[in-house]
């Protein structure tokens, strides 16, 4: 079922409890955006590459195909539209799978609706990039990071980063040398420090490292946090 209220675009929503689906559905829409809803993995899978929708908010427990691997055939896909995911356990080995299969955020169960919403809007927000400043390339050893295009590339071949992913190296490879915290990036990249944990910064740290293979620039401090050094 779609909600037309395309002002912000369109947002995707697989989620197979109906009482919870009617809440996201209404906020987001609210906000400005239009919804669609599938109830179920492979329902949603369609949709997403049918409907192209600006954001996809995934519970991970869903019939047919679970959430996670609906996010990874998109990623398999070439796929980068923003993923969010819904789970009901607060537990680290899902985090940590859904943010290893590409997606760019979670919420855990039970969530405050309007924070889901502030969740989609600043991973949009991060997809954007500034409204009217572009920052210039930066190029660190091997990697070079382009915010206009939103392109990172090591040795000329280009790198796939889900937007989180981008924003994080970004943010650390335009302040070349910065020792920066935890706590310092989740509040200057995620925008909402204190509703995540430190451990998702790892999580995302790990995944640009391996992306980048070993030309990754991305330096750990042991006790302080990371910086970005050529």
């Amino acid at each position: 079922m779609t909600v037309d209220n395309p002002r912000r675009g369109l947002v995707l929503v697989v989620e197979d409890e109906p009482s919870i689906a009617d809440l996201v559905r209404l906020y987001l829409s609210r906000d400005g955006f239009g919804v669609h809803v599938e109830r179920d993995g492979v329902a949603g899978l369609a949709a997403a590459r049918r409907l192209r929708p600006v954001a996809c908010v995934l519970d991970i427990a869903l019939p047919g195909l679970a959430g996670t691997e609906v996010c990874r055939r998109l990623r398999e896909a070439g796929d980068w539209t923003p993923v969010i995911f819904l789970t009901a356990r607060d537990d680290e080995v899902d985090r940590i799978v859904g943010l290893e299969l590409g997606a760019d955020d979670y919420v855990t169960k039970p969530f405050s609706p309007r924070e889901l919403v502030a969740r989609v809007r600043a991973v949009l927000r991060r997809t954007a990039g500034p409204p009217d400043v572009v920052g210039q390339p930066v190029a660190l050893g091997r990697v070079s990071l382009d915010p206009g295009r939103r392109a990172v590339t090591v040795d000329g071949s280009p790198v796939q980063l889900t937007s989180t992913e981008f924003d994080l190296l970004a943010h650390l490879m335009g302040r070349p040398g910065r020792v920066f915290t935890r706590e310092e990036l989740l509040a200057g990249v995620w925008g909402y420090a204190a509703h995540a944990g430190t451990r998702t910064v790892d999580v995302h740290v790990a995944q640009v490292r391996a992306k980048l293979g070993g030309a990754s620039v991305i330096r750990t401090h042991r006790g302080v946090g990371y910086a970005a050094d050529g």
